[in-house]
């Protein structure tokens, strides 16, 4: 079978799977979906906060702490999933909860690698605000609350663009999830895990099926938060 017709039974296989709403394939999704969602929210949720009071604070070792959030936005995923398994292994200090082989390692692991996505673009968002808007605030005395809420706002496209990356990364990523996750069929087999699988299996039809799948997905969300972006930045312009 010669390389296209393997590419078009892919599409033909992802076609028949997304419309016969196959049980497994769907639970495959809904956790791919689940673990990188829930990832991204709690990388968003602390890493917004943590780069707006980097870049607008001034503390000694800012330069430091700025220089490793970047740092950390490279982080191997591998190497992620090493570490994650070795605190949540049986004799690793995280042991006693039981989480290895489970969505919330997956979740852990997915986090570590979002948050300093999602912090590092949060700080160079909040710093290309223009001076003269703090000079403003100032000048309005205006409280620490609605001087952060203005500036978040002011840098609201940054922001979203953070979230569409750290999502981006969490949904496509294969190696972190599988070291700490197992590839367990019907609880943390995810979408990367099996186009992998797949793969290995020679199902190159089934895994391509499962990539396109996958993009569709990925397509669908940043669609939607790029829409929102979009939105954002006509609203701005008015």
């Amino acid at each position: 079978m010669g390389g296209f017709d393997v590419i078009l039974n892919g599409f033909v296989s992802a076609f028949q799977l997304i419309i016969a709403g196959d049980a497994a394939v769907t639970q495959v999704v809904l956790l791919s979906l689940g673990v990188s969602l829930t990832a991204t929210f709690l990388g968003a949720l602390l890493g917004i906060p943590l780069g707006f009071l980097i870049a607008r604070r001034e503390f000694f070792g800012k330069r430091a702490a700025t220089t490793t959030v970047n740092t950390l936005m490279g982080l191997p995923p591998v190497a992620v999933g090493l570490v994650v398994y070795l605190l949540l292994s049986a004799s690793g200090p995280l042991g006693f909860l039981g989480l290895l082989y489970s969505p919330q390692a997956m979740i852990i692991a997915q986090f570590i690698l979002v948050f300093p996505i999602v912090c590092g673009i949060t700080i160079a968002s909040i710093q290309s605000v223009s001076p003269k808007l703090h000079e403003v605030l100032l000048s309005l005395s205006a409280t620490p609350y609605w001087e952060a809420r203005l500036l978040l706002k002011e840098a609201r496209l940054g922001l979203i663009t953070g979230v569409i990356a750290s999502f981006g990364a969490a949904i496509s990523e294969v190696g972190a999830v599988m070291i700490v996750g197992g590839n367990l069929l019907g609880y943390t087999r995810t979408l990367t895990t099996s186009i992998m699988l797949y793969t290995n299996e020679g199902e190159f039809a089934l895994a391509i099926a499962m990539g396109i799948i996958l993009l569709l997905i990925a397509l669908g969300v940043n669609l939607f938060l790029t829409l929102w972006q979009s939105r954002s930045r006509i609203k701005r312009t008015v």
